[in-house]
């Protein structure tokens, strides 16, 4: 399973949300990869602390490559570094990624990141974090992947733009990518005694957008996990935001099950 967590927005946790369920996956046993492929490199440091800065080959190097024919390229495991915890691993990030930007769309390189995940072995579910814009990153992302997952802070602006987001989650799907899904909305930063926050969840169910269950709430605690470079199974899963992204996890795992078994039932 491969899933792209994206907004064009920023702010909205994107980073935070692909960390702490990847590593909630990594913890029950399936071997997961994320794939950082925003140049502020957030993930890159939430999964790595200071061991990011002394990486050699980055998603820098990785799409660099792509950029001249090689005979012998290096295979995509190259580029992956190992995490603190088990079952964990990263491709990571760099600065440089926003350099490579121009030349590479316009190689139109947008489907290799398909191309290398397709035989990429090893993974049982793969995680991928996007920067806060739909560009060339964002777009191979989205056609690499097989849900997405679209965090989501209860505001107005944010919902102006979730509208707009998801026409072209809808358009890269009907012109590049059929099998991608809108897997849910992820409502991050909730603060339950607010009025505001719970009226535009209603409105947006209303609509019927898939708004997910599981709510993340706003902390400070999530501050301290990524100053320790710890996602919160491992820095406290007894917090109640640990136990809102194992619901979350688990949410999108039922969700997961329920459709395969549809579709197992349709084949038959």
């Amino acid at each position: 399973m491969k899933r792209v967590v994206f907004n064009q927005k920023g702010g909205v946790g994107k980073s935070t949300i692909t960390c702490n369920l990847a590593a909630i996956s990594a913890a029950r046993g399936a071997r997961t990869l994320v794939i950082d492929l925003d140049p502020q490199a957030n993930s890159t440091q939430y999964l790595l602390g200071a061991a990011a800065n002394e990486l050699k080959l980055t998603a820098n190097e990785f799409f660099d490559q792509m950029l001249s024919f090689k005979l012998r390229p290096l295979p995509t495991e190259d580029f992956i570094a190992a995490t603190p915890f088990e079952n964990l691993s990263i491709l990571p990030s760099g600065p440089a990624l926003e350099e490579l930007q121009a030349k590479l769309e316009s190689r139109y390189k947008i489907y290799k990141l398909r191309e290398a995940l397709d035989a990429l072995e090893g993974y049982d579910e793969i995680w991928i974090d996007t920067p806060p814009a739909l560009h060339f990153y964002t777009r191979s992302a989205l056609i690499a992947a097989d849900a997405c997952l679209i965090p989501f802070d209860c505001d107005e602006f944010a919902r102006r733009a979730l509208y707009s987001l998801l026409d072209n989650v809808n358009e890269i799907r009907a012109d590049h990518n059929a099998g991608l899904e809108v897997e849910g909305i992820v409502i991050n930063q909730f603060q339950a005694r607010a009025s505001l926050p719970q009226q535009i969840i209603d409105e947006l169910r209303k609509e019927g957008l898939p708004v997910l269950a599981s709510f993340l709430s706003s902390s400070v605690k999530i501050k301290e996990s990524h100053q320790q470079a710890k996602p919160m199974i491992h820095l406290d899963r007894s917090h109640k935001l640990a136990l809102e992204f194992g619901a979350l996890f688990d949410e999108l795992e039922a969700a997961k099950k329920a459709r395969a078994k549809a579709a197992s039932k349709k084949r038959a």
